[in-house]
């Protein structure tokens, strides 16, 4: 590892990485732990093709560090973790297949140190595949090995997040009529849209796929819009569901809307963005609290919980935590992130004073 590596591990406030290197594959394997005050460490598992090693690395520990937030935001039993399966090029086949298995295999020597499921570039099928090698992926059914799709859960708890946020800003939950800009149309982007449309929400969409976009606007009634312009494009709510980051220096002096509400993870390139946002008067909701409906969901089946209709019932408790933080936020004139990171501090310190 190169100093660089080193320097990251050791800002890190988290409790550690296990490092693994895939030889077939070339993929180099880190699941990074963060806390484990509230439980086990939970997260997805993320797959994809980094321009350097450093930045899994980056991208494991911060997601880690949101999972933390986003369990305790929910005031659920599970510690923050997260895997990053940082593979050289696009894998298919068999030769997919073989990673996910070894990776399987690596998750249960572990021995329920960590939990994982579904995340960017991990399908609900791949799931299942790491399965059939460990105990410890959520969203399995281990009896028939069925896999469930975490996006239409994810995508509930924005939509009542969503809802929540413009009750704040324009004293309603009614969506009819307002104008929702969706960037990225994946697994929860795409229900998202479509939820939203029969709300009656005047519907911008965009996508790497511009076809995409443009076949699912069709369908419901919408336009699209190219991502160069999307952070200058006039909408009441932006819904960032696809990369993080997009929340930054470059794009907040851009934006031309009244809420962010959306799934990506890690939307801030970092936290002073949070208080540009609330200068520019901009309601952005903390995306490891509005997007936790499908961690939520499975948690909730790992306990028991199978009903489709009671899962989504309680997923929409995200509502009412998104609706309390900012209260809380705007009660004390300070940004939502802030808010909500002194809900999750307090849930932690709690649990901590308690054990002791």
């Amino acid at each position: 590892m190169g100093q660089e590596f080193l320097s990251l591990i050791e800002s890190w406030d988290g409790n550690g990485v296990v490092t693994r290197f895939d030889p077939p594959t070339g993929t180099w394997i880190f699941v990074a732990l963060h806390d484990n005050t509230l439980g086990q460490p939970t997260g997805g598992t993320r797959i994809k093709v980094y321009p350097e090693l450093s930045a899994a690395l980056t991208d494991a520990i911060r997601l880690a560090e949101g999972m933390t937030y986003k369990w305790a935001g929910l005031g659920m039993g599970f510690g923050g973790g997260k895997a990053v399966l940082a593979i050289p090029e696009p894998l298919d086949g068999d030769v997919r297949q073989g990673l996910l298995r070894r990776y399987g295999a690596f998750i249960n020597s572990l021995s329920g140190a960590f939990n994982t499921g579904a995340d960017l570039g991990a399908s609900a099928d791949d799931m299942a595949t790491i399965a059939s090698r460990c105990r410890y992926v959520l969203g399995i059914d281990y009896d028939t090995m069925t896999s469930t799709d975490p996006g239409p859960f994810t995508a509930h708890g924005v939509r009542v997040g969503l809802q929540a946020a413009l009750a704040q800003v324009f004293g309603s939950r009614d969506v009819t009529g307002r104008t929702i800009l969706i960037q990225g149309l994946g697994g929860v982007g795409a229900p998202l849209a479509k939820s939203l449309a029969r709300d009656g929400a005047h519907l911008i969409l965009s996508d790497l796929d511009h076809r995409r976009a443009e076949v699912l606007a069709q369908q419901l009634g919408g336009r699209t819009v190219d991502s160069a312009s999307v952070y200058s494009t006039p909408c009441d709510v932006y819904a960032p569901c696809a990369v993080g980051a997009t929340l930054n220096p470059q794009t907040i002096p851009q934006l031309a809307c009244r809420v962010i509400a959306g799934s990506a993870n890690n939307q801030l390139l970092e936290a002073e963005d949070a208080e540009r946002l609330h200068q520019r008067g901009i309601l952005y909701v903390p995306d490891y609290i509005i997007n936790s409906g499908g961690a939520m969901a499975f948690s909730l089946q790992r306990d028991g919980l199978t009903d489709q209709g009671e899962l989504m019932r309680r997923v929409g408790e995200v509502g009412s935590a998104v609706s309390e933080i900012l209260k809380e936020a705007a009660a004390a004139h300070t940004s939502p992130l802030v808010a909500a990171k002194d809900r999750v501090d307090r849930i932690l310190r709690q649990r901590r004073e308690a054990a002791d």
